[in-house]
């Protein structure tokens, strides 16, 4: 079994790396539930765009931590103030928590989502064919509460908001 990961914040330096991590979690979890184009170079070119801003990114709002075990990231998170343009539930979303699959049962997820929510009242999305995660968090107080939409590059991808 894989050692405890360190939590801690990521180093602009680790863009690239963290880029690379986010298509290759996603395509760990969600294969078979996007088209294999989503994981692909327009995808990672977009996650490298999107770590150089935020972990150059210095707001007040804005937490960020990433798990590093033997030397290589294998997981971060992310939270912020509400992406929900009207009414959001709470004023904290839980923007994503991705822990690579050599590393799921480790701690990683728990200790990455601890470092960015703490027990905070907050909203999430999150895959409805996504059982593994809503499972943890459900562990983690949160509950459905109703709220769904789909994706807006595959409409077939459904997200439904669990809030705590």
């Amino acid at each position: 079994m894989p050692h405890a990961p360190v939590i801690r914040a990521p180093e602009p330096r680790e863009a690239e790396v963290l880029a690379r991590l986010h298509v290759e979690t996603w395509r760990e979890t969600y294969a078979g539930q996007l088209p294999d184009e989503y994981f692909g170079e327009r995808m990672l070119e977009h996650r490298r765009t999107m770590w150089t801003r935020l972990v150059a990114d210095r707001r007040d709002d804005l937490r960020l931590a990433v798990a590093e075990a033997d030397g290589c990231l294998v997981g971060f998170a992310c939270s912020g103030r509400p992406q929900d343009p009207e009414h959001p539930p709470r004023l904290r979303q839980l923007y994503m928590v991705y822990v690579s699959r050599t590393h799921h049962g480790t701690g990683a997820g728990q200790a990455l989502l601890d470092a960015v929510l703490g027990d905070e009242p907050a909203y999430l999305w999150v895959a409805k064919e996504n059982p593994r995660a809503q499972a943890f968090y459900a562990r983690n107080g949160f509950a459905f509460d109703g709220a769904e939409h789909p994706d807006e590059r595959v409409e077939s991808f459904i997200e439904a908001r669990m809030v705590r």
